[in-house]
Parts: structure tokens; C-alpha cells; sequence
């Protein structure tokens, strides 16, 4: 069953809390204009869970991602800014819970008459560029897990590149976009976590580690001289 969570009071005072956000937290409520920064707590997943996860998936967990679930069973940080008399929700940080990180499998992607299948995309001669890891398979040379569902905007995934029985050496996260192409991100959960906390998770921030970029509509204003270096 999913856990109950339920908002601590803002200012994040929590140590375990304040650890978990990097101290992002403090930056957000100190910038003018935003307001209800939150953050849902979640408790501590159970060594049980990953071992049922491990066993029911024949994949190997790697140590990251084990230690992330082992403070917190997912993790969803939300902020608003306030224009004018309104209050606009904006950024959104999430990494799914061990029941929600589930295999990409055809049934769950796009189901249109028209869509392709997985096996049609297994064809596709789109090439990322040639400084990029050989791309995720669709079929059984990679297993792939959702992390994140960006709201709608693609998928950021945990993905196994040489097939089951899966090795925990043999991971990196990947962006899946909404056209079902794929953009390395980074060779870690790690050092994923930090990239989703440095952006802020500011709408489709993913798509600033793809060659079509941010789109103008999601851009904030005054990024374009701002690097993709993280903070940290």
C-alpha cells in the first residue's frame, strides 16, 4: 500500500528534511516572488521493499538508489510563485516510490491507434550525437524503470543497459522525451538528484539536455545566459 504523506511545516527545520533538498529549500523561500515552497514527506522504506523489488524485477539496486529509498520512499517537492494576487504553482521535484518504480513495458507508454510500438522505434534510425552512450533498447538489452513521469513532459528513467539479470554497474538515467527518443543525463542516480535540485524543477528542465532545448513557453526569463552547471 502507497505510504500516507503528509506536508511538514515550511522552512523545512527537519534535518533528515534539509539534508534530503541539498538546503534548496532555504534558497527558494529566500527568493522573492515564491511562496508554498513543500515538501511531502515520506518515511523510510524498509530493506524488505528493495529486496521484494530486486527479487521480483532481477535487478541488482544500485547502493544510490538503495540508500536514497532507505531515507525517504520517493520524494516530491513543490513550489509556487505569486503574480500579482495569484498564487502559480511552478516547480516540481519527484522521484517515484519503490511501488511506483515500474519496468517500461508497451502497455504503459503512449496507447493511440496510430503510435508506434515499441518494436517500431527498436528501427529507428535517429541517432543521438556521437559524445553519447549507446542509446536504451526498448527490447530485452536493456530494462528500463520510470523515476519520474515529469508531468506528462516524457520520462526520466533508471535504465539497466545489458539486460536481466541486471547488475547495479550497469545503470545510467536517461530523459525520454514526448516524441519517444532518448537524452543521456547522467551516469548516476546521484548525481541525477543533485541535477533535478539544481534546476529547480522548473517545467520540462530535462529537455535542456536535449538538442531542441527548453521550449520558449517554459524557459524562464533571463536563462539564456545561464549555464547548466549545477550549484553544488
Amino acid at each position: 500500500m502507497e505510504e500516507k504523506a503528509s506536508p511538514p511545516p515550511q522552512g523545512c527545520s527537519k534535518p533528515h528534511l534539509e539534508k534530503l533538498t541539498l538546503g534548496i529549500t532555504r534558497i527558494l523561500e529566500s527568493s522573492p516572488g515564491v511562496t508554498e515552497v513543500t515538501i511531502i514527506e515520506k518515511p523510510p522504506a524498509e530493506r524488505h521493499m528493495i529486496s521484494s523489488w530486486e527479487q521480483k524485477n532481477n535487478c541488482v539496486m544500485p547502493e544510490d538508489v538503495k540508500n536514497f529509498y532507505l531515507m525517504t520512499n520517493g520524494f516530491h517537492m513543490t513550489w509556487s510563485v505569486k503574480l500579482d494576487e495569484h498564487i502559480i504553482p511552478l516547480g516540481s521535484m519527484a522521484i517515484n516510490s519503490i511501488s511506483k518504480l515500474t519496468q517500461l513495458t508497451q502497455s504503459s507508454m503512449y496507447s493511440l491507434p496510430n503510435a508506434p510500438t515499441l518494436a517500431d522505434l527498436e528501427d529507428d534510425t535517429h541517432e543521438a550525437s556521437d559524445d553519447q552512450p549507446e542509446k536504451p533498447h526498448f527490447d530485452s538489452r536493456s530494462v528500463i524503470f520510470e523515476l519520474d513521469s515529469c508531468n506528462g513532459n516524457g520520462k526520466v528513467c533508471l535504465v539497466y543497459k545489458s539486460g536481466k539479470p541486471a547488475l547495479a554497474e550497469d545503470t545510467e538515467i536517461w530523459f525520454l522525451d514526448r516524441a519517444l527518443y532518448w537524452h543521456f543525463l547522467t551516469d548516476t542516480f546521484t548525481a541525477y538528484y543533485r541535477l533535478l535540485i539544481t534546476h529547480l524543477g522548473l517545467p520540462q528542465w530535462q529537455y535542456a539536455f536535449t538538442n531542441y532545448g527548453i521550449s520558449p513557453q517554459a524557459k524562464p526569463k533571463g536563462s539564456e545566459g545561464r549555464s547548466k552547471q549545477g550549484c553544488f
